[in-house]
């Protein structure tokens, strides 16, 4: 049964930890080959499996040891229709696989959780084109492509489903209705370009209210991911409402653009302490946002940057 699908402890207070750039930590540092950058292609063998765990393990450790709660993301970024069946993949076997990825964060959950440290469990979902460009689809054509995810999700203890790097905000209205259908909270999460825009141009604030206007209002709350806090500080705006609705943060280690990571063949990781240097200005001047985590070439290590600059030192117990 799901443990907190009904009331999330993130929206409660409180800061939580996310893990980092799963798929450049695993081409570039673990040296694994996936097809389409797609990780999800892990859970289909122990070997897979037992590497994703030690994956999470390491974000897992520095919540814990920091008291703080964590937000356990499924590989399943690109474990969606069009992805998949450019790896060989039918809805059959995706529906298998996005079951299987929480399935192994409830194992996580169970050895990792501590009453300081709750484990929110999430699925995660990603456009259905390239996350660097804008898609084309209305959102009643995104209701129903994403359908089969997050319907998936529904069926199992995921806490709740995510739409990460997201550009078009139509795609966005359409997660959000297929899993306001399927009783499911969601989270939406945009990625914006070195202006603080979309890739379409539009402002986040006019995105972020476009999805809620034509939703109810039913995201639990929104997020931005895969751009560096140089990108998107500027578009951010201390005391409008739209502003309290964005709850976290999944930066890139990179100042650069999409463009330039996209023709990139090494990975940038850039200087995880600046980075965490960073997010603690974010924080004292939108403490608000309290899901933080990071996307493209991050990993632990910016992770613990992160933490080290936004949480205090857990209590020693004597």
């Amino acid at each position: 049964m799901p443990k907190y699908r009904t009331s999330l402890p993130q929206t409660n207070g409180g800061i939580f930890l996310s893990d980092g750039g799963m798929e450049t930590t695993l081409i570039f540092h673990e040296g694994i080959e996936l097809p389409h950058f797609a990780s999800y292609v892990l859970l289909e063998s122990e070997k897979g499996r037992a590497l994703l765990k030690r994956y999470y393990e390491k974000y897992l450790q520095i919540a814990r040891s920091r008291g703080v709660g964590f937000v356990l993301d499924s590989a399943t970024w690109r474990a969606n229709p069009d992805w998949g069946a450019k790896i060989g993949h039918d809805i059959s076997a995706l529906k298998r696989i996005n079951a299987a990825s929480i399935d192994l964060l409830l194992e996580l959950r169970r050895e990792w959780e501590t009453p300081t440290t709750p484990c929110v469990i999430g699925g995660a979902i990603g456009p259905r084109g390239d996350g660097y460009k804008a898609g084309l689809m209305d959102a009643a054509e995104a209701e129903t492509y994403h359908a089969m995810q997050v319907e998936t999700f529904a069926g199992t203890s995921a806490d709740l489903v995510a739409g990460y790097t997201l550009t078009n905000y139509n795609e966005a209205i359409g997660i959000a209705r297929a899993a306001a259908k399927n009783d499911m909270p969601c989270v939406i999460s945009f990625t914006v370009e070195t202006d603080g825009r979309l890739v379409t141009g539009l402002e986040l604030r006019d995105a972020i209210n476009a999805v809620d206007d034509a939703t109810g209002g039913s995201p639990a709350y929104y997020m931005i991911n895969c751009a560096h806090p140089t990108h998107f500080m500027q578009a951010l705006e201390a005391g409008e409402a739209w502003i309290k609705r964005v709850r976290g943060v999944k930066a890139n280690a990179s100042t650069k653009s999409h463009q330039e990571l996209d023709e990139s063949v090494e990975l940038d990781a850039g200087d995880p302490v600046d980075l965490g240097r960073r997010y603690g200005r974010l924080r004292r001047e939108f403490p608000t946002m309290r899901i933080l985590g990071g996307c493209c070439g991050t990993d632990h290590r910016h992770v613990a940057a992160i933490c080290e600059a936004c949480v205090e030192p857990a209590p020693q117990v004597a």
